[in-house]
């Protein structure tokens, strides 16, 4: 169910700075140590970070993928 709300809202999603919410992701053991250094090797990219992000997720077999997405943006205060 929260896939598909990300899913519709990927440019809402597509337009934060990614840089916490990819640590908390690892912090959590969503994403791996691989796919966080490929994530943290385009840091100046932040719109291509979140959509590598977002496509990481979506192919994700981690039925918590995006319930540990909702949570790290909750805590993002721009996003409240």
């Amino acid at each position: 169910m929260l896939k598909l709300k990300f899913q519709k809202l990927h440019l809402t999603v597509t337009s934060i700075n990614p840089a916490s919410i990819i640590r908390f992701l690892f912090q959590e053991a969503v994403i791996g140590a691989d796919d966080m250094r490929t994530l943290q090797k385009i840091k100046d990219d932040p719109q291509q970070q979140c959509d590598d992000l977002m496509m990481l997720l979506h192919t994700s077999q981690d039925p918590q993928a995006f319930i540990q997405l909702y949570a790290a943006i909750k805590r993002e205060s721009q996003l409240q």
